[in-house]
């Protein structure tokens, strides 16, 4: 009988399980009957994430046709818990906390309150980002409170908090806005308690220029870059000013060569649009669909798995990729090519208002009346993209 040796390992920044066996046609089909088993050309194995439902499912499955080796994994477990049970023996020491309360543990009520909180969040429709953003802040805050309810809290008490953390923990502005966000959302949406943050002054934040790269830059950092589908998904980014989210996340279905626009579907502030289309991006991008093997069916790109979206951190590693071979030393992420974008436009004389609803950033409440006519005028709006491809040389 076959061994299917099971290891853990990290992908995408999650625990998975691997299976691992020599070659064997039969145990292949019967493996990848496995619900939501996938591929590792990096581990050479099979693998999903992992959990004890997981871990049952694969003894389920392949335990007629295979033997299990799981001690590796075991092994991994048992080690993993005791690093768990270290790291939480070490907060358990007591701390002198800024409102002066010696304690060790989150309590449980405060515990409900995080759950709560979030709850809230998640009925508001508030995106995954702000839901971690917010999270992470309010347990800061609960760690320092321990045991002390955080019902209990009075504005006073939260303006000493703030005090604490600009002068103590030295927290950035940014960081600062963040955590007074999350507590505001919490004493105020989920308490339902007023003007509770009235005379406590925000953090003023330091106005920084976004990075962009010219024109001739991005003409090498296209050029950098060889693989036809990575050179799609930069030029698709940068020639309508999409997040790498909005990237990743457009189907198929989105594409609408007849009115040349893209359609970015709950995009962030969970707000729909239309952006441009290039035509020349759109040739690429049938080009791209029709060499590319196995074709997308769902996504326009798509990772191993057919039907599932491109990962957010491999796009952003093709741009470093492209951003290195192109000797570019700028600090400047992805996100710099929605910057770029933008930047563009506005030196080609595209009026900021039309930029704002290209980019997302237009609000329909105090321009209703205006926006049938800035939607045609969106429409034949020509991306930068086009003059780069012109003068820039680009290869395909």
């Amino acid at each position: 009988m076959l061994i299917i040796t099971l290891k853990a390992f990290f992908h995408q920044g999650k625990e998975q399980i691997g299976l691992y066996f020599k070659n064997d046609n039969t145990l292949n089909v019967i493996v990848r009957k496995i619900a939501k088993v996938r591929w590792s050309k990096t581990h050479a194995c099979w693998y999903l994430l992992l959990s004890k439902d997981n871990y049952s499912l694969i003894v389920k499955t392949v335990s007629n046709s295979a033997k299990i080796d799981a001690v590796s994994l075991k092994e991994y477990l048992q080690k993993r818990n005791k690093i768990v049970a270290i790291k939480v023996a070490a907060a358990e020491k007591p701390v002198v906390t800024p409102l002066n309360i010696k304690t060790y543990d989150i309590s449980e009520e405060n515990l409900s309150q995080l759950i709560r909180m979030v709850e809230t969040m998640q009925l508001g429709k508030k995106s995954e980002n702000t839901i971690k953003t917010y999270k992470n802040e309010f347990i800061a805050f609960l760690q320092i409170l321990k045991r002390r309810e955080v019902k209990s809290i009075t504005s006073e008490e939260l303006r000493r908090y703030m005090l604490f953390c600009v002068n103590q923990l030295h927290l950035s502005a940014n960081t600062l806005n963040s955590r007074l966000n999350a507590l505001k959302f919490y004493f105020e949406q989920v308490l339902h308690r007023e003007k509770f943050f009235v005379e406590l002054p925000r953090p003023q934040r330091p106005f920084i220029l976004p990075n962009v790269l010219a024109e001739q830059e991005m003409g090498r950092l296209f050029n950098a870059i060889k693989n036809k589908k990575h050179k799609a998904i930069l030029f698709t980014a940068y020639s309508a000013g999409l997040r790498v989210s909005e990237v990743t996340s457009l189907k198929l279905t989105d594409i609408d060569a007849e009115r040349m626009q893209l359609f970015v579907q709950s995009a962030k502030g969970d707000k729909d649009r239309y952006v441009m289309l290039s035509p020349i991006v759109l040739d690429v991008l049938r080009n791209y669909i029709k060499d590319q093997k196995p074709r997308p069916v769902k996504y326009l790109f798509e990772g191993l798995v057919r039907g599932e979206a491109y990962s957010n951190r491999t796009a952003q590693k093709i741009f470093n990729m492209a951003k290195a071979s192109a000797g570019i030393r700028k600090k400047i992420t992805f996100h710099g090519l929605r910057h770029s974008f933008a930047t563009h436009l506005l030196e080609k004389g595209v009026d900021v208002k039309y930029i704002q609803e290209l980019l997302g950033h237009f609000s329909i409440k105090t321009t209703q009346r205006y926006l049938h006519v800035a939607r045609e005028k969106l429409v034949n709006i020509k991306s930068p993209f086009d003059d780069i491809w012109k003068d820039g040389g680009i290869e395909w």
